[in-house]
């Protein structure tokens, strides 16, 4: 009972900071760079890398794009150097996701480390905040719908994993997880996309249905791939800073994951409208 009050209480405490950053811009800023370093710190622990340099890459992507995005407020440049960062990180995404498929272990030698750590951990947080800035104006209802939809998708893969889940997803990686799950949380993912639609008055209905497919199948890639690096260092958490829950990455690990294909999704949308 302890211990289900103090996973409660945390997960609440990250879930109201979150919103209540969500409300300001620049309070959302400084929370995604404070939550990068955390997430930074353990994911290097995972992957065995001591150095200190992706903390310097993280802090140079980082404020290069909000600087360049929020107190210079022009476009010049900023198209196309986000169009790159987002190619490579995808790019990297997918030779993860391929690693997960194909490989017993995922390759980590010294230079896929530092990649790892820049496109696929830093550039995700800068994604984050581009997305809030979808449309060239702050507006968080469809980041904060995002987070809404990776929320639902965990929820209801683990009920419906857990009482009506037979047939193992990955059982190698994550035992628990089966396919049955991953079809309910994406089901009930579609069905709060109608509800999101109403509420945030951001994007149609259809679009918030293609999001929320997206969302569920790249966030829980993204599960699955942070549950293979664990099992590599052979833990069962990425940290201990959220008691009940374990560490901040694994809260964020979908989100992150998602992220890139979500604003491409809506840079997309932009090309298209």
């Amino acid at each position: 009972m302890k211990e289900i009050l103090i996973r409660g209480f945390s997960g609440l405490l990250y879930i109201s900071l979150l919103i209540i950053c969500l409300q300001n811009e620049q309070a959302l800023i400084i929370l995604f760079f404070v939550f990068g370093l955390i997430c930074l710190a353990e994911f290097k622990k995972l992957i065995q890398l001591k150095s200190l340099i992706p903390y310097a890459v993280f802090v140079i992507i980082y404020f290069v794009f909000v600087y360049w995005k929020l107190v210079l407020n022009t476009q010049f440049g900023l198209d196309e150097a986000t169009q790159i960062l987002m190619v490579i990180t995808i790019f990297v995404e997918l030779f993860l996701i391929k690693d997960l498929f194909s490989e017993k272990t995922i390759p980590l030698f010294a230079s896929k480390r530092f990649i790892l750590t820049t496109f696929y951990l830093s550039s995700a947080f800068v994604f984050l905040i581009l997305i809030a800035n979808y449309q060239n104006t702050y507006n968080s209802n469809i980041l904060l719908g995002s987070f809404i939809l990776i929320w639902v998708n965990d929820s209801f893969a683990f009920l419906v994993g857990k009482n009506f889940g037979k047939q193992k997803l990955f059982a190698k990686i994550s035992p628990k997880k089966t396919v049955e799950g991953f079809l309910g949380g994406l089901f009930f993912s579609c069905v709060a996309s109608y509800f999101i639609t109403n509420f945030t008055e951001t994007l149609s209905f259809t679009n918030w249905l293609i999001l929320s497919i997206i969302i569920s199948v790249f966030g829980t890639l993204g599960d699955l791939i942070e549950s293979k690096f664990k099992r590599q260092a052979g833990v069962k958490d990425s940290g201990v800073i959220m008691p009940g829950h374990g560490g901040l990455l694994d809260r964020l690990d979908s989100i992150i994951f998602a992220a890139p294909f979500i604003y491409l999704f809506l840079r997309l949308l932009q090309y298209v409208s």
